[in-house]
């Protein structure tokens, strides 16, 4: 396994080296995980650059973005468009009230089993999230053949993810790569109850994450 925030000098196999050998790939996106990063990386998100990073110039078969979703709220419905229309193939779930009042809505099955069930499609998985709960998942591709990376947030990511994974890429080695530079388009927060504002430069129009 290669453990790197971008590039690890003491790797055995050069970044070139790795890129050369990913094959096709596909990228799972846990949406509401990627926010929580970048709150806590205090940058949002350019979703233009973000693809073009995890690609890194591979053939790439499909980007997956996992979220949960308020169908009342036109905004976020906004964003997901912008997602659907620029490179990303967007999976919902509607959020689900808790008991504390919260909402939430946990995509960890939708993902594990895109995953499993494109295994012979795509050579090389991207894993954009830090959640334990995926370990097995990636365990299970990774023994029919397939070499995951994972990229997250180190303060947020399970010791057991970045075990099976073949390669960890830190959020924040990567940061300047993937923020956004300025503000404008969509704001979006992955839960329902906050709300949204309305595009800056509607002729823009991407999305942004606003801590």
């Amino acid at each position: 396994m290669m453990i790197s925030s971008d590039l690890d000098q003491n790797a055995i196999f050069s970044a070139e080296q790795v890129l050369e050998n990913r094959g096709r790939i596909a990228i799972f996106i846990d949406g509401s995980n990627l926010f929580y990063a970048a709150l806590q990386l205090g940058i949002e998100i350019d979703y233009t650059k973000l693809l073009c990073r995890l690609t890194a110039g591979s053939r790439l078969l499909r980007s997956f973005f996992y979220t949960g979703v308020d169908p009342s709220n036109e905004k976020q419905q906004g964003f997901l468009l912008w997602m659907r229309r620029n490179g990303y193939r967007v999976i919902t779930k509607e959020l689900v009230q808790l008991p504390d009042g919260s909402k939430k809505a946990n995509l960890d099955v939708e993902i594990a089993v895109d995953m499993i069930a494109l295994v012979g499609c795509y050579d090389t998985a991207i894993l954009v999230s830090g959640d334990g709960d995926l370990a097995y998942a990636v365990d299970a591709v990774s023994y029919r053949g397939v070499r995951v990376e994972v990229v997250s947030l180190r303060s947020m990511t399970s010791d057991s993810l970045i075990n099976v994974a073949d390669r960890y890429i830190d959020l924040e080695g990567i940061r300047t790569e993937i923020q956004k530079a300025s503000r404008s388009g969509y704001t979006y927060r992955p839960l329902s109850g906050i709300t949204l504002t309305e595009p800056v430069e509607a002729e823009v129009g991407e999305p942004t994450f606003e801590p």
